[in-house]
């Protein structure tokens, strides 16, 4: 059965998760200590009943031996004849107090009615194997004219000249006494154990103060910030179980920092290089409703300027998307290599337009990551475009397996990197070319970071001779790259 499931069980739930830490504690705490307190509350008083029964029943037997020691027998028209005289020593130790009442009943050697109460219930039972005392008595519980009794019955023999044989005598005591004994032990032990509930309670309450004050501290002091605010939070006497809440707390706002860093600047560096095609793209505008340039040269001016100003916009988004990527968890595996050969395919006109010696290598078969394919077709693509760029004659793509991991080298003949493009390389809108964004390499060195790769830009050459660039991006091949 779960009850759960349903409506009353999930208001429950929630119920139970608004609860506070002290509540929480309280409740943890004092309700196994309430049960154990009820258990032991129910045990000690069968326990003290059994020590009045205990106590009780030995005066309950002195009286039934009392009554015993005053039978005797008489001799009546040639038969005998058992005689009881209850003495009022028999009864003294109730008077004492008048909470219990006694009854006692006397039968004779056949059963027969000597002397008490008529209407006392007969004892059925048997005399215990081994009785608590030295004498054939047995001890129940019963009831008599409605009010429960306990019943002590002695079997007491009778011996002189004229005879002999064994008497019953039945003492009942009602249970007023007793219960009244049983009661004052349970409330004496009650109240301390209650006493003790309330300083353990008080206890939790304190404690619990005392542990979340660092809580409350932090929770005023992030109260107080200024949303901009995402500086690391400094609880050095927090308690040790918050600490890593704290670490999780100040790594999220870390990210967020950073991710707001990259927001300013992107959005800086946006508007700074949108500012530019868009001047150029006016004053074209303007040149040509003045008539400054043919129409047709106006035009083609325009498209120029606008076409690069679309690639720098797609190139912004690829890098917003980037960043967006980097935060996904679980990512695809990807066959690198299918994206390779389809890129190739899709550049073949550029390349055969650039009239180049083209080889792609893709001998060692399916390259599977743990990557989008966007990512994949935005990482190769740019380096792809920038070899093609750059390059005189030869273009050779390669991808490996090397070392468990999958390395793609973009090789041209070009002129290498400059000294002083190497010393901004990958930075965003840092271009080397004339033209060129300043993106590209930026989405490709953030891309291969964001799958936990490497990229690298390597001169080739001896001395100050440089015959090329190679173009490495490794990345960690998928575990089911064998499937």
């Amino acid at each position: 059965m779960t009850a759960a499931t349903g409506p009353n069980g999930k208001d429950a739930a929630v119920h139970a998760a608004r609860l506070s830490l002290r509540a929480r504690l309280l409740l943890g705490i004092l309700v196994p200590v309430l049960a154990l307190v009820s258990f032991n509350a129910w045990s000690l008083y069968r326990q003290a009943l059994r020590a009045a029964d205990l106590a009780y029943d030995r005066t309950l037997l002195a009286s039934a031996k009392s009554i015993g020691e005053m039978l005797f027998l008489t001799r009546d028209g040639g038969k005998v004849r058992l005689h009881a005289t209850v003495p009022y020593a028999a009864l003294e130790a109730f008077e004492a107090d008048n909470r219990s009442r006694l009854f006692y009943r006397v039968n004779g050697f056949n059963g027969e009615l000597l002397s008490g109460f008529e209407d006392l219930p007969r004892w059925q039972g048997r005399i215990p194997n081994r009785p608590a005392y030295a004498a054939l008595v047995d001890f129940y519980d019963g009831t008599y004219q409605g009010m429960p009794v306990r019943m002590a019955v002695l079997l007491q023999p009778v011996a002189s000249d004229l005879g002999q044989g064994m008497a019953t005598i039945q003492v009942a005591e009602t249970l007023e006494l007793r219960r009244s004994l049983a009661r004052e032990m349970l409330l004496d032990a009650l109240w301390r154990q209650g006493l003790l509930v309330v300083v353990i309670a008080l206890v939790v309450v304190w404690v619990v103060q005392r542990a979340t004050a660092p809580v409350r501290r932090i929770s005023e002091e992030v109260a107080a910030r200024d949303e901009a605010a995402l500086s690391p939070i400094h609880a050095p006497d927090a308690p040790r179980e918050l600490q890593p809440l704290i670490a999780a707390t100040n790594a999220v706002m870390a990210r967020l920092a950073q991710a707001a860093a990259q927001q300013k600047r992107f959005v800086r560096d946006a508007s700074h290089q949108l500012r530019t095609p868009l001047a150029v793209l006016k004053v074209q505008v303007q040149s040509a409703l003045r008539g400054d340039v043919a129409p047709q040269e106006g035009l083609q001016e325009i498209n120029t300027t606008v076409d690069r100003a679309n690639q720098l916009v797609n190139q912004m988004l690829a890098l917003a998307k980037v960043e967006q990527l980097r935060r996904q968890q679980d990512a695809p595996v990807s066959d690198w290599a299918a994206i390779v050969h389809a890129l190739a395919l899709e550049l073949s006109a550029l390349i055969a337009q650039r009239n180049l010696d083209f080889e792609l290598d893709l001998q060692d078969g399916p390259a599977l990551v743990h990557a989008h394919e966007w990512s994949l077709r935005e990482l190769t693509r740019n380096l792809l475009h920038n070899a093609i760029r750059h390059t005189r004659a030869l273009l050779l793509v390669r991808l490996q397996h090397i070392d468990g991991q999958a390395v793609l080298t973009i090789r041209d003949d070009g002129p290498g990197l400059a000294p002083q493009v190497r010393r901004h390389l990958f930075e965003p809108f840092a271009s080397g070319s004339p033209g060129g964004s300043g993106l590209g390499l930026a989405i490709c060195h953030e891309i291969a970071m964001s799958l936990g790769g490497r990229i690298e830009l390597l001169d080739r050459g001896a001395g100050d001779r440089t015959e090329g660039l190679d173009a490495v991006v490794r990345l960690a091949l998928s575990d089911n790259r064998a499937q």
